[in-house]
């Protein structure tokens, strides 16, 4: 019997508890390959498949698909990313690890639709609400490759300090080359009050954001889109901030960290438009 679920039930707790979303073989936050644990702040590469719910957004190119974004996959159906990626050609990848290689475990999926947050602006991120959803247009086949993140409570907010880690593909540092391994870096969470000091980020960073890292330890072009992972209750992994933007002057510029769009401010969005759509 399919158990029909109300938002407020959903809004009440992580969206990808129920196999309604997720699946019954797999839950949320809890990948079959456990992620390095490391204390390396500028970057290095991800254990194989440890972030099992990282996905690449690919635009088309002439006859050839390339990576733009980064995206979280929250269900079999639906990946988390942000507003300012959301483009006209492209595809999502799941399973993937080496963008330079086919290793066999990539699952491509073409796209059904596209959900901008209404008060997003666009091409300002730091405008606020910069976040989306995409439904595929088949089903991800979840297994110790393709699984997905778990979804904050509504309002939490991750604490000054918290041990959390950005994932992507994005650049190495400022103006350099892409990764072609996914990438992991320690980005402990900075506090609001802090980060929206005015020789910080000042007014740029609205209450509905989480800023992350600093210095030598930033996200930078490409890593938009993807998750801030952090560990939550019962040591699972939840998405707890989608990247957002970095600082003009350099994605390593002191007393700039990585911003992201705060998932848990949007909690209820991403649930009604996971049921509605």
């Amino acid at each position: 019997m399919v158990r029909v679920l109300s938002v407020s039930v959903l809004r009440s707790v992580s969206l990808c508890n129920f196999s309604s979303f997720c699946g019954p073989a797999y839950g949320c936050g809890a990948p079959s390959h456990q992620p390095l644990m490391s204390r390396v702040v500028n970057g290095e590469d991800a254990r194989p498949y440890s972030w099992p719910w990282q996905v690449s957004l690919q635009f088309l190119r002439g006859s050839e698909y390339l990576h733009n974004c980064g995206g979280t996959l929250l269900s079999p159906n639906w990946v988390l990313t942000a507003a300012h990626c959301i483009g006209p050609t492209y595809r999502v990848v799941l399973g993937d690890y080496d963008l330079t290689k086919e290793e066999g475990y990539e699952q491509i999926r073409n796209v059904e639709k596209t959900v901008v947050h209404p008060n997003f602006i666009g091409y300002c991120p730091s405008c606020g609400n910069d976040i989306a959803m995409i439904k595929l247009a088949s089903p991800a086949d979840l297994n110790d490759k393709v699984q997905p993140s778990c979804v904050p409570q509504s309002g939490e907010i991750p604490p000054h300090n918290d041990p959390c880690y950005i994932t992507g593909w994005g650049r190495i540092y400022t103006n350099g080359p892409a990764a072609p391994k996914l990438q992991q870096a320690l980005l402990p969470v900075v506090g609001h009050d802090t980060c929206s000091r005015r020789d910080w980020w000042g007014s740029s960073v609205k209450t509905t954001m989480v800023c992350a890292g600093g210095d030598i330890r930033s996200g930078c072009s490409g890593d938009s889109g993807g998750p801030l992972n952090c560990k939550g209750a019962g040591g699972k992994w939840y998405v707890q901030g989608v990247t957002s933007f970095v600082s003009g002057l350099g994605c390593n510029t002191i007393k700039k960290p990585t911003v992201f769009t705060r998932t848990s401010s949007f909690t209820d969005w991403i649930a009604d438009i996971m049921l509605q759509y």
